[in-house]
């Protein structure tokens, strides 16, 4: 006894408990119901003027909020939910553009600034190091057989001056030649002068220069020493010379380099090398010369990228007055912007690299922004050059673009920075297929109730849908069962490509009809009527 009355009050528990929850969700649903339908009242009352005449704005479709990528072209009652459908007008529709109203734009920290004309302001620079000028180089060399009796320059690097002594050498075989010149010059009779001028090609030939020569006729004498100069200005590079050492003809004793100009071997990227010519404007600054600047254009590109650094060498050519510059300071490069048309700038923060495009947010009017694809050039001091997408005088977006991009996602924009909207042509119209019940036929639409339609995730249920324009492709009548296909239109409805009877289901035959078929009469069949 006891334990039946246990069971009673705990069955009454239940009952109460369930009774409860239900008249909570109910009453749930009774303020959702009224939220929803405030909210259409709301738009509905917006579409009316104060003069209380209908505005032009209309409806583009209903939808039920809950299933939102269902549309309907009519007003009614939502088929999913008890509910009625909420109107949609044009400006919720997705058109690529998202809606930011002011306050959320100020608490996403949202920046604009205008697309301007102009010039790149500043242009490439490098860094690179200093070095000899290769192309102002002089070898001192020794002409004939001999020794160094006296050295003048006794370490490399020594700064030299042109026709500056650099050694002494004694020349045994210039004697021998010397002396021969001068005693057939003495003789006397017919054919001396042709044996004067063999005597004068083989001086020649023993390495003396025509200078020496002319030496040895004017004074008259032997002179069997040869003071070697420096041929420019600059500083002894290669020294191969020693006091008393035996040189032979053709060994290179000095070497020597100007310094009136000097290279740079500056690094340039290679992503950016293209900028750079020959005959390119530079201006050099050194660490160790501060408050200097050196001017000098691009003699070269070197043909040779740095594996390791990805660059390539430029050799600039710098004026060296005072001889201020060595070899081995370091410089840092500025090479000049090249003259030119105006072109679009933009912030560079402005521009969003989605990894196969580069997109920027344009700001328009009424707190709205369309992502636009851009084409870029150069980039230099925070501004970049814009070829093709925008226009002078257009506003963007250079704060807040990642945090306007998660907006849209919320609100569901298809237009987002990682994709575009599809054209029309692009777009493919799916078909699906059912079967169903034929409930009504008006002039434009056919009301079916038919079954689950898999593609669609659509349960049974009855609506209605357009005609096609040509018509049905047989004839169709109320209560017969017919197989259909439909593809979305524009405005969100659905409309009939193709419809015909099933065979012999209409007349209630099952001798024809397959299992499907004599299920999906059962479903649809009308209370009380047996299939």
């Amino acid at each position: 006894m006891k334990n039946t009355q246990v069971f009673s009050a705990a069955v009454a528990v239940a009952v109460v408990v369930a009774v409860g929850g239900y008249g909570v969700y109910r009453l749930g649903m009774r303020q959702g119901m009224s939220a929803l339908q405030m909210a259409a009242s709301t738009s509905s009352g917006s579409a009316t003027g104060t003069t209380g005449k209908q505005s032009s704005k209309q409806p583009l479709y209903w939808h039920d909020p809950m299933v939102p990528g269902q549309k309907f072209d009519k007003p009614g009652k939502s088929p999913f939910m008890d509910m009625p459908l909420v109107p949609v007008y044009g400006s919720d529709t997705d058109d690529g553009q998202v809606s930011v109203s002011p306050r959320v734009q100020q608490n996403l920290g949202v920046r604009t600034a205008l697309v301007t004309s102009g010039k790149i302001s500043g242009g490439l620079s490098a860094v690179g190091s200093v070095a000899y000028n290769e192309r102002d180089v002089a070898l001192v060399q020794a002409r004939s057989n001999g020794f160094i009796e006296r050295l003048y320059v006794r370490a490399p690097l020594d700064p030299v001056r042109k026709g500056q002594p650099l050694a002494e050498l004694y020349v045994p075989d210039w004697i021998a030649a010397q002396e021969e010149f001068l005693a057939v010059r003495a003789m006397q009779g017919p054919g001396v002068a042709t044996l004067v001028d063999g005597a004068r090609q083989r001086m020649r030939l023993a390495g003396m220069t025509e200078e020496q020569v002319r030496l040895v006729a004017s004074s008259g004498n032997v002179h069997s020493r040869l003071t070697l100069t420096a041929p420019r200005s600059g500083v002894i590079t290669e020294l191969g010379a020693r006091e008393g050492m035996t040189v032979t003809a053709g060994t290179q004793l000095f070497r020597v380099n100007g310094l009136d100009t000097v290279w740079v071997n500056a690094e340039v990227p290679e992503s950016v090398a293209a900028k750079v010519h020959p005959g390119d404007v530079v201006q050099a600054q050194a660490s160790a010369l501060p408050g200097r600047v050196f001017k000098g254009t691009v003699a070269a590109l070197v043909p040779e990228v740095n594996a390791s650094t990805r660059t390539l060498k430029a050799r600039i050519e710098l004026t060296n007055p005072d001889r201020q510059l060595m070899p081995g300071m370091f410089a840092t490069l500025t090479f000049a912007a090249a003259g030119g048309a105006d072109v679009l700038l933009v912030p560079s923060e402005a521009i969003i690299q989605t990894g196969t495009r580069s997109v920027v947010l344009l700001a328009q009017d009424g707190g709205k922004f369309m992502p636009v694809d851009v084409e870029l050039g150069s980039e230099s001091n925070g501004q970049t050059e814009v070829r093709t997408g925008l226009v002078s005088g257009q506003r963007i977006v250079v704060s807040g673009q990642f945090l306007i991009d998660s907006e849209a996602s919320l609100k569901g924009t298809a237009n987002r920075m990682g994709g575009t909207l599809p054209s029309k042509a692009e777009k493919s119209v799916p078909v699906h297929h059912g079967q169903g019940k034929v409930e009504r036929i008006d002039k434009d639409e056919i009301t079916i109730s038919h079954g689950p339609i898999p593609t669609l995730k659509w349960r049974a249920m009855t609506m209605q849908f357009a005609m096609p324009p040509e018509g049905p492709q047989s004839e169709v009548e109320v209560g017969q069962i017919v197989a259909f296909d439909i593809k979305p239109r524009e405005d969100g409805s659905f409309e009939i490509t193709t419809i015909s009877p099933v065979a012999n289901m209409a007349a209630g035959s099952a001798k024809t009809a397959s299992p499907a078929q004599r299920e999906l009469k059962t479903r649809v069949a009308p209370a009380g009527e047996q299939p």
